[in-house]
């Protein structure tokens, strides 16, 4: 996937490696199951995709593999409220 198309027009590139636009997202569970000498490798299969727009800051998760539909998230306006 060289570069897509945001919902904001944008034109985000991907054929940069590594690249500013996509992230890489694990949850804690997963995580722990790693100790001790850890295959990058495998740990990067665990791990989700997740494109970042750089006009808009939509997130674009592919929770299940960058061939499928993502989920789309948008930057919330307003004030953030800090965790209580």
């Amino acid at each position: 996937m060289p570069k897509m198309k945001c919902i904001c027009g944008n034109i985000i590139k991907l054929n940069d490696i590594p690249n500013p636009n996509e992230l890489l997202m694990i949850s804690e569970t997963e995580y722990d199951k790693y100790d001790g000498f850890v295959d990058s490798e495998k740990l990067y299969m665990e791990m989700k995709t997740i494109v970042k727009c750089d006009n808009c800051y939509r997130l674009y998760i592919y929770e299940n593999g960058i061939n499928e539909e993502p989920i789309i998230y948008q930057l919330e306006k307003g004030q953030w409220n800090k965790m209580i």
